[in-house]
């Protein structure tokens, strides 16, 4: 009997040790069952928001524009592209910002889900968007977080202090946002300052 519990005993700190080959393993496959739950019920509920996203009308160029901000926490812009993927059926915009010395750039790039072609462009990203992950390593890491309500993909490079995050606005606009030079926390002020939920 006292084989019997020592053995029990050796496999349960086995399992507990974070480097454990099993123990990764099980960790994998609950998040792998995790995920697919959330895919199937993350489809189940795009058929419904789909058919109406195509419905909408979306934003033209000059109504892009005139959301755009013409500065953000101190940065000034310094570009913009209206409509670049327009002939596909797609509203977009993209814009940068820089601080005075250029040491610092923000960029954003914004697809409007509405439309038939706009639809079918961020349900991707809506799939992305129902996982759950985390990535490390020496340089940096990327994972899932939610923001607000907001459901997102954050990824950070520490050797050149550069970030990115994706999210999709209210289901319907995907944003990416840049952060050269910038941490997470200054990108997400960034975002914050643009004022997606005035787009619609």
């Amino acid at each position: 009997m006292r084989k019997y519990v020592l053995a029990l005993f050796v496999f349960s700190a086995l399992i507990s040790c974070k480097d454990n080959p099993v123990s990764k393993k099980i960790k994998e496959t609950k998040e792998a069952v995790s995920n697919s739950t959330n895919a199937v019920k993350e489809m189940t509920n795009m058929q419904d928001d789909i058919k109406e996203l195509q419905e909408i009308t979306p934003l033209t160029n000059e109504e892009f524009k005139s959301w755009m901000p013409d500065e953000v926490n101190g940065m000034k812009r310094i570009s913009y592209k209206a409509g670049e993927v327009g002939m596909m059926g797609i509203a977009s915009i993209e814009a940068a910002y820089a601080n005075e010395d250029k040491s610092k750039k923000f960029t954003i790039n914004i697809i409007d889900g509405a439309g038939q072609m706009g639809a079918a462009a961020t349900m991707g990203m809506r799939m992305v968007m129902s996982q759950d992950f985390e990535e490390e390593d020496e340089n940096g890491y990327k994972r899932t977080t939610t923001k607000n309500g907001t459901k997102a993909v954050e990824e950070y490079r520490s050797s050149n202090n550069n970030s990115k995050i994706q999210l999709l606005q209210s289901n319907r606009f995907y944003l990416e946002a840049n952060g050269k030079n910038m941490d997470l926390d200054e990108t997400w002020d960034a975002i914050d300052e643009i004022d997606l939920e005035k787009l619609g």
